[in-house]
């Protein structure tokens, strides 16, 4: 079967979540919305996005499926939703509800590790048929290494739930801490036998960035339980990494497929 492991969804209806007007007027977001044809902001906007995705998934002949992303917003170490700081917000329940309407998606979680029911919310993910769990660190602002993300660590491993995970640089939303886009910071999880797919394998998005591919090679040797995407592997931002990932036998076989759609490939 073969699989996209990593597509994007946006929300424009306060039941399904936000997308904070910061966004929706970024350069790479008004690229994204002229590239697809779809300039407004409101519930229609939605329907054309989520029927355009649809299309897509399945006028891609080789293509079986697609993990749709849900993305939770930014939360605080007490447990309190930071909307202010939220910039990007696509409910669980949004995307459960568009797996059960279009047979070739897949539901794919998005739970913050500082959420006081954050266990919870995995688990009731995980019964409404979740095949991995989203972060995006440097965005949602938290540190993967931080005891708090320990017990979701525990229940991923008991699940068998994979946990992808951005690494490196970011460009299409607001960072709000670049200090955790270390993929090192995921030791933790690998520890407690959690499969982790380090997204972009560690790319920078820009050239004054820290380069994190040899980090992510490394430790891809060293654990059994790391993978890396090749999501936006074909920006030339990040694109340098292909020689690196495509020699190296190990690493070639520990990658899984993903678009990053609607970031546009450049080949």
């Amino acid at each position: 079967m073969k699989i996209d492991s990593h597509v994007h969804i946006c929300a424009f209806t306060p039941e399904h979540g936000r997308t904070s007007a910061h966004t929706l007027n970024s350069i790479p977001f008004r690229y994204m919305r002229w590239r697809l044809g779809i300039p407004g902001s409101d519930a229609t906007t939605e329907q054309k996005l989520v029927q355009r995705l649809a299309d897509t998934i399945n006028q891609t002949e080789q293509l079986d499926a697609a993990v749709v992303l849900a993305f939770d917003g930014v939360w605080t170490r007490d447990g309190q939703f930071d909307d202010r700081n939220t910039h990007l917000h696509v409910t669980n329940e949004f995307v459960i509800g568009l797996c059960q309407r279009y047979p070739k998606m897949l539901f794919g979680a998005s739970v913050h590790p500082y959420r006081k029911d954050a266990v919870a919310e995995i688990e009731r993910c995980v019964k409404a048929g979740a095949v991995l769990l989203k972060w995006l660190p440097i965005v949602q602002d938290f540190d993967p290494s931080d005891p708090l993300c320990f017990p979701l660590y525990e229940a991923l491993a008991h699940y068998k739930l994979p946990l992808l995970s951005h690494t490196g640089g970011e460009k299409s939303l607001p960072v709000r801490n670049l200090a955790v886009a270390d993929p090192k910071l995921l030791v933790p999880a690998l520890e407690r036998g959690v499969t982790v797919i380090a997204a972009h394998c560690g790319t920078r998005s820009a050239l004054r960035e820290v380069d994190f591919v040899p980090d992510f090679v490394r430790m891809a040797e060293q654990y059994e339980n790391l993978f890396g995407d090749t999501a936006a592997l074909n920006l030339p931002t990040r694109s340098y990494a292909w020689p690196t990932i495509l020699k190296n036998p190990t690493i070639r076989k520990k990658l899984v497929h993903g678009s990053d759609w609607p970031i546009p490939p450049f080949p």
